[in-house]
């Protein structure tokens, strides 16, 4: 490609501002038709742009305004067992969400909850069998993520800071519904009484979370702690990785906030 002078570039430049087309200010200045449209762009980004492209904006780096609801819903989404990762492929890291198909609003819910937090980010869904990977492209994940790490979560500490703090402490209800759309449950379990003498099945619902991160356990029921929610640990196989919710009260407020699955 020739390299054309500043002074042409300028004159290019004060043609296009006047309203000149493309193609009347090649032929003017003698430079290929595909060059002149190029020109515009950089003469209207910023030092250190690339010519078109903004680079997304960051809560974090930038204080652009965060959606605080939605972000809490992502912070549970992504510590149920979801990740970053670097693809040789993109320059920027990408977080991806894998959901069942058979919650197909699960689905939707969760790339909604990404367009708010992430709105100058396109997401996509790539298929899998049984399940859509659910993903989004940022060089601010980390920034956004900072429990982000080498290896499982539940072989580092997984402490919050204290932005990411003040978030969940406004809105817990968030958080507790997207650990629990990640790796909980709203099942029916049943029990035997004897009424009247005779031996009887009830069955009542129950709420199950499980997670191996004694951190990410405690984040959950913080939670429900400052929702009013009583839980209970519960040890299966010797392994205390499950926290259920069973009392009906605290079933109904967890119906409150969870919502129904679909």
């Amino acid at each position: 490609m020739n390299a054309h002078s500043t002074e042409v570039r300028q004159q290019a430049l004060a043609l296009l501002r006047s309203g000149t087309g493309n193609a009347e200010v090649a032929r003017r200045l003698s430079v290929p038709r595909g060059t002149v449209p190029y020109w515009l762009p950089r003469d209207r980004s910023k030092p250190g742009e690339r010519p078109g492209k903004h680079s997304p904006s960051c809560h974090r780096c930038d204080g652009t305004v965060l959606d605080e609801p939605a972000y809490a819903y992502l912070l549970g989404l992504y510590l149920g067992e979801r990740h970053i990762s670097q693809c040789s492929a993109h320059r920027a890291p990408s977080l991806m969400i894998t959901l069942d198909d058979d919650w197909p609003g699960i689905q939707d819910e969760a790339e909604a909850a990404l367009r708010k937090v992430f709105p100058q980010n396109a997401t996509c869904r790539v298929r899998r069998t049984g399940c859509h990977h659910i993903k989004v492209y940022s060089k601010h994940l980390v920034c956004y993520f900072p429990q982000h790490g080498p290896g499982g979560k539940h072989e580092r500490a997984i402490v919050l800071e204290p932005w990411q703090q003040k978030i969940v402490g406004a809105h817990p209800g968030q958080l507790v519904r997207g650990l629990i759309h990640s790796d909980g449950c709203r099942l029916t379990d049943w029990t035997t009484r004897v009424v009247g003498g005779e031996r009887k099945r009830y069955e009542y619902p129950r709420y199950w979370f499980t997670n191996v991160s004694d951190d990410i356990r405690r984040l959950y029921t913080d939670a429900l702690d400052a929702l009013g929610i009583v839980w209970t640990h519960c040890t299966r196989a010797g392994k205390p990785y499950n926290i259920s919710v069973a009392r009906r009260a605290s079933v109904a407020l967890m119906d409150a906030h969870v919502g129904p699955t679909y």
